[in-house]
């Protein structure tokens, strides 16, 4: 799902914790996407579920990502850092 990833990418380079509200916005941004969504109170709360699972994985994997990128802290000429 191209489009959900997408979405997710934009939530998180503003911020978006994982939580309902959040899992509600993946949803309408689904939605306005053309995805078919069932009107079912039930399936769209195991849906949020499932959504908000996923996006807490794409977070995890973008902060591993993110902190394997960064740079040790300078290590003064000579000196071991410590």
């Amino acid at each position: 799902m191209v489009n959900l990833h997408e979405i997710m990418a934009e939530l998180y380079s503003v911020g978006k914790q994982a939580n309902k509200e959040t899992a509600d916005e993946i949803i309408a941004g689904l939605e306005a996407m053309g995805t078919y969504i069932s009107t079912s109170e039930v399936v769209r709360r195991e849906y949020r579920n499932v959504l908000l699972k996923e996006y807490k994985e794409f977070i995890e994997t973008h902060e591993t990502e993110k902190a394997a990128m960064t740079p040790p802290p300078d290590i003064p000429e000579g000196g071991t850092g410590q």
